[in-house]
């Protein structure tokens, strides 16, 4: 540990490269003689009652790696491709678990071709359009109070946050404890274009949904709560656009911008947030854009202590980490913002009205 300190970044970037490839092939090595082990089901005489448990006592392997793991096996002795594609990092062990349950000698070929470099919300996609399931009734229920021993209420949803293991001519299915398969999912796509979405309301909200839906009676008869949510967040984006990128109603009058003010005018947010995208716009030396979409900041390219004037030009998007780094690769190493600190300083201009200046040398 101490020697990679002594790494030049170029070094650094090359072992983290050929580390990574290393433990890709140790885990497809792992996977396969975890297919052996479990096809000679040599747990039982071990004096464990599945793989799942050998794995976690006896592999100290943790839920989710043991799980994806023993799922990939299974598969991977089904469509062996899996195990090249895995060495490749065309799929991990997750997207193979993930797959598994969907392929079949007709299709698996096609199946793994599509899914070859995607991570894991793609693939979920992926099989909604190959596999699309039927809509989920919208309804809201109680939950039941926390208890030692989760377990599921006879009125809770039917789609559990882990698919079902691929089942095996000989071997049984991949098991999980209750505690975990009882974890509902976030957001779970069902179609193409169409997902499942849960989350846990207080009672203050849920007093102001009913509210919602009353007052938008002669709109949506009906209630649907996917209507409510959907006009809900059409006017809460368009607020929040406004606010962060001053985007305007088409036709209103725009003042001139002040172009020698520390702030960006609201002319020049509107711009630059539309040519960018929304997005992060900075490019690294091998051309990747990093197009993260939170935390954005208008970064000035020249900052504004060096002269830097607000101008379309000049503002481009920046995500809040990688406008520190435009900041420290200016003014050197220790001045990049720090939230928890309130300490150093940055020479971009944050989309939330938090601007700072360099403070003089020495």
């Amino acid at each position: 540990m101490m020697d990679v300190g002594r790494l030049s970044d170029t070094e650094l970037a090359a072992e983290l490269s050929r580390l990574a490839g290393a433990e890709r092939e140790a885990t497809v090595a792992l996977i396969v003689h975890l297919a052996e082990f479990d096809a000679r089901r040599l747990y039982e005489g071990a004096g464990y009652s599945s793989m799942f448990q050998y794995g976690r006592a006896v592999l100290r392997l943790s839920e989710d790696a043991v799980y994806n793991r023993i799922a990939a096996a299974r598969a991977a002795r089904q469509s062996p491709a899996i195990l090249d594609m895995l060495a490749a990092g065309a799929l991990s062990p997750t997207t193979a678990r993930l797959l598994a349950r969907h392929l079949t000698p007709e299709n698996q070929e096609a199946l793994l071709a599509a899914a070859s470099g995607l991570g894991k919300l793609a693939v979920e996609e992926l099989l909604a359009r190959w596999f699309p399931q039927p809509d989920v009734a919208a309804r809201i229920r109680r939950l039941p109070a926390p208890s030692a021993s989760p377990s599921l209420s006879s009125d809770a949803p039917l789609i559990s946050a882990v698919p079902e293991a691929v089942p095996s001519p000989t071997l049984p299915p991949v098991t999980m404890p209750t505690a975990v398969a009882a974890r509902p999912a976030v957001v779970r796509p069902l179609a193409a274009e169409r997902f499942e979405v849960r989350f846990t309301a207080s009672g203050e909200m849920r007093k102001r949904l009913r509210e919602a839906q009353d007052l938008l009676g002669h709109a949506v008869p009906t209630g649907d709560l996917a209507q409510v949510f959907d006009r809900a967040l059409v006017l809460l984006v368009a607020d929040l656009k406004r606010r962060k990128y001053a985007a305007t109603r088409r036709g209103m009058r725009v003042r001139p911008a002040n172009e020698d003010a520390r702030r960006p005018p609201a002319d020049v947010r509107r711009r630059v947030a539309q040519r960018d995208g929304g997005r992060c716009r900075f490019v690294a030396k091998d051309g990747h854009r990093c197009g993260e979409g939170r935390f954005l900041e208008f970064h000035h390219l020249v900052p504004y202590a060096a002269g830097g004037r607000a101008t379309v030009d000049n503002i481009e998007l920046r995500c809040r980490a990688h406008n520190g780094y435009e900041v420290e690769r200016f003014f050197g190493p220790g001045w990049r913002y720090s939230r928890e600190t309130k300490c150093g300083t940055r020479s971009g201009t944050s989309a939330n009205g938090d601007w700072r200046t360099p403070p003089p040398a020495g």
